[in-house]
Formats: C-alpha cells, sequence, structure tokens
C-alpha cells in the first residue's frame, strides 16, 4: 500500500455535477468525499434557524468557527454540530442563503481552515468553487468541471424538483455572484484540466477523471486511511 496522501479538488460552476462525480470517484477509491459547498450551506442553515440576518457578518463568522463538520467515507452524510443535516441544507431557501454567506470573506477563511484540517487527514475527493485555487492549491490532481448553462439548469431543476425557469434564473445570479465576488471568485486554476461535461453520461466522465487520477498518482488505487 503507497501511504502517499492523495488529493483530487473538483471545482466549477453550479449544476456542472461536481458533487455526482466526486462522491463516485471518491467511492470508487476509497477516499474522503468532501462537500464544501454543504459546509457553507450547513452554515445558512443554521443561521436560518437562529434568525441570524445575513447581513450580519460577524455573527455569521462566529458561526463559521464554532460550527464541527464530520464526513464518512462513502457516504453524503454531512454532519454539523453532531446533527445530520444532509436533507435539510439542500431546500431552494438554504441554497440561496448559502450563496450569500459564500460572499463573505471571514466565513471563507473560517471554513478554509476547517477544509484544510479535514483534508489533511486522508486522501481525499473535494469539490466546491476554490479549492483549486485557495484552499487545496498543491492538490494531486486538479479539475475544472464545465457543462452548458442549459444542462447546468436542466440538471440542477430536477435535483431540486423544481420548475425549470426559476432553476435557470437561480444558476445565472449564482454564476455572477460566485464568479463576481472579490474574495475567492470562481476561477479554473491554471493547472486544472477544464472538462466540459455536457452531453456526456456520468459513467465516461468518471472513466476519464479515473484516468487522469492514475496516471498523475501512479495507480491512483491508493487507500489511505
Amino acid at each position: 500500500m503507497n501511504s502517499k496522501r492523495i488529493t483530487v479538488a473538483i471545482d466549477g460552476p453550479a449544476g456542472a455535477g461536481k458533487s455526482t462525480l466526486a462522491r463516485r470517484i471518491a467511492d470508487k477509491l476509497g477516499f474522503l468525499y468532501i462537500d464544501t459547498g454543504a459546509m457553507y450551506r450547513a452554515i445558512a442553515l443554521w443561521a436560518l434557524r437562529a434568525n441570524v440576518a445575513l447581513s450580519d457578518m460577524h455573527r455569521l463568522e462566529q458561526l463559521a468557527r464554532e460550527a464541527s463538520f464530520e464526513f464518512e467515507n462513502g457516504k453524503r452524510t454531512v454532519l454539523l454540530n453532531g446533527e445530520d443535516v444532509t436533507e435539510a441544507i439542500r431546500s431552494p431557501e438554504v441554497s440561496d442563503a448559502a450563496s450569500k454567506v459564500a460572499q463573505i470573506p471571514a466565513v471563507r477563511r473560517a471554513l478554509v481552515e476547517k477544509q484544510r484540517e479535514i483534508g489533511s487527514a486522508a486522501s481525499a475527493v473535494i469539490e466546491g468553487r476554490d479549492i483549486g485555487t485557495v484552499v487545496f492549491p498543491d492538490a494531486s490532481v486538479k479539475i475544472f468541471l464545465d457543462a452548458q448553462p442549459d444542462e447546468r439548469a436542466d440538471r440542477r431543476a430536477k435535483e431540486m424538483e423544481q420548475p425549470r425557469e426559476v432553476t435557470s434564473r437561480q444558476i445565472a445570479e449564482r454564476d455572477s455572484r460566485d464568479r463576481n465576488r472579490t474574495d475567492s471568485p470562481l476561477v479554473q486554476a491554471p493547472d486544472a484540466v477544464y472538462l466540459d461535461t455536457t452531453g456526456m453520461p456520468i459513467e465516461e466522465v468518471e472513466e476519464a477523471v479515473l484516468k487522469m487520477i492514475r496516471e498523475r498518482t501512479s495507480n491512483g488505487k491508493e487507500r489511505t486511511h
């Protein structure tokens, strides 16, 4: 067994398929799956429950620093302070709030620290919007996952079970916020491989990424726990 820790960073816009791909890759290789977007969603959920205004940057930073997160190998489970919030963080209300929470630099700094701490403990597949540029700039493998806006809207509408026109508007707003925020905007890392998944079945995307990981880490089959 190779004891080298491997970090796979997957970035990209909303609806590109990051979560599905990251979970499949992590499961196939026995790596930890870390959904950084879920962490922002969890802080948003906590803020909504506690009636914290999304404009209260100081209190939101406090929540981010006080929060405890747990991820489990081979599972999409997200634990916030010991509570399973996997389903609760997927509501449209939380999604919208999370996008606003993620714009706050102090919140991002707090969660980046936690992401690095979790990701440095074991081989992991980490997905988000600034993993290869900010969180793990020295990641073993970096992928920027993308797809045409129409296809991303279709995927997200199906996932969220809401009208496509609503999803399309939300995706456009999210893209604008993510790409234009001053702190850690969504950009492709210079050394990331760009992968457009428009029209590609997930199995094909998975195989392409697994091949890339194997090529860059000698065999990509290390199970380092």
